[in-house]
């Protein structure tokens, strides 16, 4: 990913799915959505992806994903604490590479999504992928119940084990 994307996001998601089946498939996953904010960016605030499947498909994958949040009203979207579907509520597009990005060509969705696969699998799709807010997660990592609005607008202090993953966004 150009560091020109994450420098002009409004938030970003980052979550790992794991993919497995032989006829019937599942999946799932967890990460975490940040946002900008005035001050930096924003503590994480836990999501969650599942589903399954079905047709003819054999293998197990393990994908990281990197959604780019490139407007205020998708980050309001994770705001929100329901669910978030690509391609149904949010557009999503693949993010640009290399020279496109340096450009600073406009976005072109309200989400681009980048991602790196490990193992045999016939391939992921993200097109109607739900992402839901994990509160359970986020009440024990932040002591006490907070919503995903408070924490991706700042108004939850910044836990300490977050230092790494602020220290990397801090250069955008």
């Amino acid at each position: 990913m150009p560091p020109e994307v994450l420098r002009d996001a409004k938030g970003a998601a980052i979550i790992t799915v794991i993919k497995a089946g032989f006829v019937f498939s599942g999946r799932g996953g967890s990460g975490v959505v940040v946002a900008r904010t005035g001050k930096g960016w924003s503590g994480p605030s836990a999501i969650g992806t599942g589903g399954a499947g079905f047709g003819l498909q054999i293998g197990a994958q393990q994908t990281e994903l990197v959604f780019v949040l490139n407007t205020h009203e998708a980050v309001r979207a994770f705001s929100l604490g329901g669910n978030v579907q690509f391609g149904g509520n949010m557009s999503l597009a693949a993010g640009p590479v290399g020279g496109a990005a340096e450009a600073g060509v406009t976005p072109v969705a309200a989400v681009y999504a980048y991602s790196r696969s490990h193992g045999l699998f016939g391939g992921i799709s993200l097109e109607g992928t739900v992402i839901e807010t994990r509160n359970e997660a986020n009440a024990n990592y932040y002591g006490r119940s907070v919503t995903p609005g408070e924490i991706l607008s700042g108004k939850v202090k910044v836990p300490a084990g977050a230092g790494k993953l602020q220290k990397a966004l801090a250069r955008y």
